[in-house]
């Protein structure tokens, strides 16, 4: 694996708390007000955006999708609605209250890491991978798109935060009306401090499949990335 040096992604400066001993509750608030920040400034927008023009590309009648760091299930469900009847959601999610919150409301969910899915190589049709690439420094990062890419059989999607001040500093505006707890404020900046350029994400997809396919940049500081995993 090719190694990749960290630049201006020190991501070591910007610690989130949801990653270490958080109570289970409070976990679920979290990404409940998560999932609320993504309806409003965009985030589930553009991930149901990519995996439409993913599976527009697929002849199948039955699809499997696979969502990496599904959290409590809200993304999974946001991308049932439109498919239902085609697409089979599975989940997988490091943390053991997670994965059971993802199975409750409907989605079949794994605990599992995703530096090493429990999952064989060409399993699921798509694999989709939202807003948890930020969470690793840039060896793991790249570590963790090779993971996506061999379990995939037809696509990859992976959409994270653009890094930008403006956003950062907007969305802790933003949490205080929203009535967002403390941590869930502290982890939305964090994680908008410890996100990409379009440069640095094309550095690290190349870095793991020794491909480089377009970064999109969207609205709401959002990049977007999908290419299809060559054959084994």
């Amino acid at each position: 694996m090719t190694n990749v040096a960290l630049t201006a992604r020190d991501v070591s400066t910007h610690i989130e708390l949801l990653d270490h001993t958080v109570e289970d509750a409070l976990r679920l608030r979290a990404l409940r007000e998560v999932a609320r920040a993504n309806f409003y400034f965009g985030g589930n927008r553009v991930v149901l955006r990519e995996l439409s023009a993913a599976l527009a590309g697929l002849s199948s009648d039955r699809v499997t999708v696979l969502d990496v760091g599904t959290g409590s299930g809200h993304l999974a469900e946001l991308i049932r609605r439109p498919h239902a009847g085609r697409v089979t959601l599975l989940g997988v999610d490091l943390r053991w209250a997670l994965a059971r919150a993802a199975r409750d409301s409907g989605t079949p969910a794994a605990c599992g890491d995703g530096l090493s899915l429990p999952f064989r190589a060409r399993s699921v049709d798509v694999v989709v991978c939202s807003q948890l690439l930020h969470h690793f420094a840039d060896p793991d990062a790249v570590r963790l798109l090779s993971e996506l890419d061999r379990v995939a059989r037809h696509r990859v999607v992976v959409c994270d935060l653009r890094r930008s001040r403006i956003a950062a500093g907007g969305f802790w505006l933003a949490s205080h009306p929203l009535g967002f707890h403390p941590v869930t404020r502290h982890d939305g900046v964090a994680s908008v401090r410890r996100g990409f350029t379009a440069a640095e994400l094309t550095r690290l997809v190349n870095a793991a499949i020794h491909r480089e396919p377009a970064v999109r940049r969207s609205l709401g500081f959002r990049l977007a990335v999908s290419w299809r995993p060559e054959d084994p």
